[in-house]
């Protein structure tokens, strides 16, 4: 089957103000965030990319910009399945007050119980995460053969849920994986497993240093930045 390439949105407004952006319209992707956007092509010059596929939300359509831009031609489409998660009334909110709300303990510690008030729960965005991945691995691998390559830009909660199916691991489990803003993270699909091939790849170790210091890597996802290291 196909091998995909998973790309976590560059950095946001919401990542830098501390912000649970869930699908609020108009977050875009701040300075830095805009910089790792345009190094994408780079990181991915020698990959014949089949297709590219991204959650239809702001911040991975700007990430995704600089890759189209410098591959006229490259097919391109948009699935509402990989869109961040439905945080409902938490959307919009501090993570600072979140970390005081009971439901953020089951968040980090039995995501498989928690719905967000007025939104989705975490098992139904990992099921239709799982789902848009095994449809495009199929679709690709029937367009361009079982060896092709393609790319999927989503957010943070989307990626470490679809990288926990492929380990096998329970979503219990999936606050325990972290990867980064404008990150990469491949799978290969075979007939019989998946093979983790990256996670959280982004060529730079300097966040390990600003982690010493109390720093999260600049994300603010509910998986990715409250109750990270």
């Amino acid at each position: 089957m196909a091998t995909l390439i998973l790309v976590r949105h560059g950095r946001s407004t919401a990542n830098t103000s501390g912000v649970l952006a869930g699908r609020t319209p108009g977050v875009a992707l701040d300075e830095r965030g805009a910089a790792q956007a345009a190094a994408l092509p780079g990181r991915l010059a020698g990959v014949p990319l089949a297709a590219v596929v991204s959650s239809p939300l702001q911040r991975c359509l700007e990430t995704l910009r600089p890759l189209l831009d410098a591959r006229p031609g490259l097919p391109f489409h948009t699935d509402e399945r990989i869109s961040e998660c439905d945080y409902g009334d938490w959307s919009g909110r501090k993570l600072a007050e979140l970390n005081d709300e009971p439901l953020m303990e089951i968040v980090q510690t039995h995501a498989s119980a928690a719905a967000f008030p007025g939104g989705e729960s975490m098992r139904a965005m990992q099921a239709r995460a799982v789902d848009a991945v095994q449809d495009w691995n199929a679709r690709i691998e029937a367009e361009h053969g079982e060896d092709a390559v393609y790319a999927m830009c989503s957010h943070g909660d989307i990626i470490k849920s679809v990288v926990a199916d492929a380990l096998g691991m329970h979503l219990d489990l999936f606050q325990r994986i972290h990867v980064d803003p404008c990150s990469l993270t491949v799978i290969r699909y075979t007939r019989l497993r998946p093979f983790l091939v990256r996670l959280g790849d982004t060529g730079d170790f300097a966040a390990l240093a600003a982690r010493e210091n109390g720093g999260n890597g600049g994300a603010a996802e509910v998986g990715g930045g409250a109750g990270a290291p």
